[in-house]
């Protein structure tokens, strides 16, 4: 360990770590364009100055290196001039084009110019100009020459973490400039993370420019739902104006640093699956009148839905199966083994649906295209085997259920839309509760709407056995409920007593009634999440 001071105040520090390290563990703020935690150390940039006692000269405190005993100023007359003179030489040929740059608002440039920045230059306006303006270099990235500083992070990036070298810096002196490979293009499967690393305008997202001004957002920390890994993320939303007076509500999703899951980065897959949540959404309740279907109020559905399954379930002649979703939250598929395992007693049940695998990598993207199988498999107490909704849908198809509720599933996607017409004509009564309409849904007897993961609070497990919360961004679009207010209410109608007033609740009887959970809460969880009990029988094979 090594004893340094910054700033005046004493700090113990790892030998070896570089100053810049040093600086940000006493969370002292310090100008940084290239260095990058992620990345291997440029030292390109320059900006990151700092005076060291007994130096003759400031150190770039990127790639210096701690020695005990040493005496660091990042706010020094010395170390601010040095920081102001290099930000002069990257403001040279910069376009002075800010109130038209959609990275206005979150650009490191801006930011140190206004914090350290020369307010009379020595330069002229005579500035080099570089080849390209604005074009795209893929399907998701744009990149603007003449905004670039040349901090060299993108092509770090695609050299160091994908490993698919697009991007390199040509040409010489103040002529260099930072363009994709000849022959190639930016459409590796994590392309949309060198728009978050790049700290001026000089790369955006396609999806995202000029839709809003950053400072009409707003953020909420969540968990990425596109597959078992559940990254860290951010939502980042407009709160502005009702949402009647616009298109969409959530605008972009951003990675949020979490070392033990998913670093910095996020992939594009689950970067841009947020449309579902804003359209082609289920905002009404609906359940069957006069040989055909109306609309109601979601009570008045779950009332006849009560009455329903006390009339034709197992507790008479009817025979029902669950179709549940690895999509849902650890504490709606605990009330969902409550009501329809423990008091209902449906023996049929299951999540999984076949042809929801994909894609897998060795970095962040799993096969599981779901950021819940492991909860489901360790609260509902089944197999892989015995959680494929397949023998489901078999034995449907046959004739062997009155219903079949279905969470989240198209039965049309999964099994093709002769399989739903087949069993749609075997059941009595076919309940469907989800997000977004589909043909399941078209055909469902009673259609109860439910809230996206952006608008409840609730937890996933990923495939490492890890807990993590999601917290709600936006309210829930039209008469959509979360899944834990629609549960709790069908089961008071059904003559439970249960007393769930918050999502923090039902995870607390979660936590004490199921071995891998236990002793786990919401302040353990925190906002990095907590790796179950590793005698769980879900994580035999892990």
């Amino acid at each position: 360990m090594a004893n340094i001071t910054i700033d005046g105040k004493p700090y113990v520090v790892k030998d070896g770590v570089t100053l810049i390290e040093a600086i940000d563990e006493a969370r002292i703020p310090l100008p940084r364009y290239c260095y990058h935690p992620g990345l291997s150390i440029a030292g390109n940039c320059r900006i990151c100055q700092v005076e060291v006692e007994k130096t003759p000269r400031t150190v770039i405190a990127c790639n210096t290196r701690v020695a005990d005993g040493m005496v660091i100023h990042t706010r020094s007359p010395k170390a601010k001039e040095s920081q102001r003179v290099v930000l002069e030489f990257l403001l040279a040929n910069h376009p002075l084009d800010c109130p038209v740059c959609d990275q206005a608002g979150e650009c490191k440039l801006q930011d140190y110019y206004m914090e350290v920045g020369l307010y009379d230059p020595k330069f002229d306006e005579m500035k080099v100009k570089k080849t390209k303006k604005a074009f795209p270099i893929g399907p998701t990235v744009m990149l603007d020459q003449e905004r670039c500083i040349l901090c060299s992070r993108c092509v770090r990036f695609t050299d160091e973490i994908t490993k698919t070298h697009e991007f390199g810096i040509f040409n010489r002196g103040d002529h260099s400039e930072v363009d994709v490979t000849p022959g190639k293009q930016l459409d590796n499967k994590y392309s949309g993370n060198v728009v978050d690393i790049c700290p001026v305008g000089a790369l955006t997202d396609r999806d995202f420019r000029f839709k809003v001004r950053v400072w009409y957002l707003k953020s909420q920390k969540s968990v990425c739902p596109a597959c078992s890994r559940g990254c860290n993320m951010e939502i980042h939303y407009e709160a502005s104006r009702p949402y009647h007076l616009q298109n969409e509500r959530i605008m972009r999703l951003k990675p949020r640093e979490n070392h033990e899951v998913n670093q910095w980065w996020l992939c594009d897959e689950g970067r841009y699956a947020y449309r579902p949540i804003d359209f082609n959404r289920l905002k009404k309740w609906k359940m069957p009148a006069h040989g055909g279907q109306e609309e109601a109020d979601w009570e008045k559905v779950l009332e006849k839905l009560a009455f329903l399954l006390k009339g034709t379930g197992t507790r008479t002649n009817g025979r029902w199966a669950l179709i549940a979703s690895p999509q849902a939250a650890n504490e709606e598929i605990y009330l969902q083994k409550l009501l329809f395992k423990d008091y209902l007693k449906w023996a049929d049940i299951g999540f999984k649906a076949p042809g929801q695998e994909g894609y897998e990598d060795d970095f962040l993207i799993k096969r599981d295209k779901n950021p819940n199988s492991t909860g489901a498999l360790e609260i509902f107490g089944l197999s892989e085997a015995a959680s494929d909704i397949t023998a489901i849908v078999e034995k449907a198809k046959k004739g062997e259920f009155a219903g079949i509720w279905v969470r989240d599933h198209d039965l049309a996607k999964v099994f093709g839309e002769e399989t739903l017409r087949i069993v749609r004509q075997r059941l009595q009564v076919l309940v469907y509760e989800g997000t977004n309409g589909n043909p399941t849904a078209d055909c469902a007897d009673f259609v109860l709407a439910g809230a996206a993961y952006a608008e409840k609070e609730g937890s996933f497990t990923n495939f490492q056995g890890r807990v993590q919360r999601i917290w709600k961004a936006v309210e829930p679009l039209g008469d959509s409920k979360p899944a834990w207010q629609i549960l709790t209410r069908l089961a008071g109608f059904l003559g439970l007593l249960w007393n769930y007033t918050k999502p923090e609740s039902i995870f607390n009887d979660l936590a004490r009634e199921t071995p891998a959970f236990r002793d786990l809460s919401y302040k353990k969880i925190g906002d990095q999440g907590v790796v179950w009990r590793k005698s769980s029988a879900s994580l035999r094979g892990a």
